[in-house]
């Protein structure tokens, strides 16, 4: 009766080690998944903000484009998109160019936009320029 009994501890020591390595397993799995959710909306949130300064960047040079005069050789502007400050420093600067011949082009200006802001405590930047043709 007792070799029985040595049998039956011994084969339900084992099962016992099997299910604590299987929720061993099993922990690292949710970790690893949980890490991949959180990247996951990490990249989401980042991809948003990134969408927003585009269409605030967007939306500044069709202003620049459309309107009439020359524009602004220096400007700053804060915007409050509902999810943090975005500071918009528009710079423009005539722009020397020449044809193939050597004739002098005047009237076109370079304008560049620069959008910053803070994500995560770190700060981000996007710029972009272009070139208006003005009288």
């Amino acid at each position: 009766m007792r070799r029985a009994n040595k049998a039956t501890f011994a084969g339900s020591a084992f099962a016992l080690y099997e299910v604590l390595l299987g929720l061993f397993i099993f922990a690292i799995g949710i970790i690893a998944l949980g890490r991949a959710v959180n990247n996951c909306m990490n990249a989401s949130a980042l991809s948003t903000d990134d969408a927003r300064v585009r269409e605030i960047l967007a939306n500044r040079m069709v202003e620049i484009e459309t309107t009439p005069g020359q524009p602004d050789k220096a400007k700053e502007s804060k915007i409050d998109t509902g999810f943090g400050i975005v500071k918009l420093v528009q710079k423009a600067a005539p722009q020397e160019m020449k044809e193939e011949d050597g004739t002098q082009l005047t009237g076109i200006i370079r304008v560049t936009l620069t959008a910053n802001w803070t994500r995560g405590g770190a700060g981000q930047s996007k710029a972009i320029a272009f070139y208006v043709y003005r009288l």
